[in-house]
């Protein structure tokens, strides 16, 4: 069941758009937010209070990249694999990280700190490679700053 601050910041959403379909994924949003992830009981219940299908919900849910279906680590690591962070050494940083967290991508550190996913861009190209991590962008990665990084978020 929704909680009533989750009710409340979709309510605050519905008062921006005049088709409830534009407020799922800020409904979503909003219940990863307070919960860590959106599981199906939370999906169904956004589907009831939006009136919408639970099948155009999860369409959107699967689309968005930053909408996690299953649990994941305290912070998230975005590791971005545009063409420009390949050029610069992509391979090496995906390593090191998976190397770094004991991790491969989609997994989740045993401890459950940090959770490693592949990204599409992150925007940063004349920066590359970059990675994010819980919204903070970390640019021209490298060895010499990599774990220093990852210790910022314990």
């Amino acid at each position: 069941m929704l909680s009533e601050q989750e009710k409340r910041e979709i309510r605050a959403e519905l008062a921006h758009y005049e088709d409830r379909r534009a407020v799922s994924v800020e409904a979503l949003k909003v219940v990863q937010a307070s919960r860590g992830w959106v599981d199906d009981e939370a999906m169904r219940d956004i589907s009831v209070f939006l009136d919408l299908p639970v099948a155009e919900l999860e369409g959107v849910a699967t689309f968005y990249n930053l909408i996690f279906r299953r649990p994941v680590g305290r912070h998230v690591v975005l590791l971005c694999d545009s063409v420009s962070c390949w050029i610069c050494s992509y391979d090496e940083q995906r390593r090191r990280l998976e190397e770094a967290l004991g991790i491969s991508f989609g997994q989740t550190t045993p401890d459950r700190r940090f959770t490693l996913l592949p990204t599409v861009c992150l925007g940063a190209c004349d920066k590359a490679p970059v990675m994010m991590i819980d919204g903070d962008l970390h640019c021209n990665l490298g060895e010499a700053n990599l774990d220093a990084i990852l210790e910022r978020y314990s």
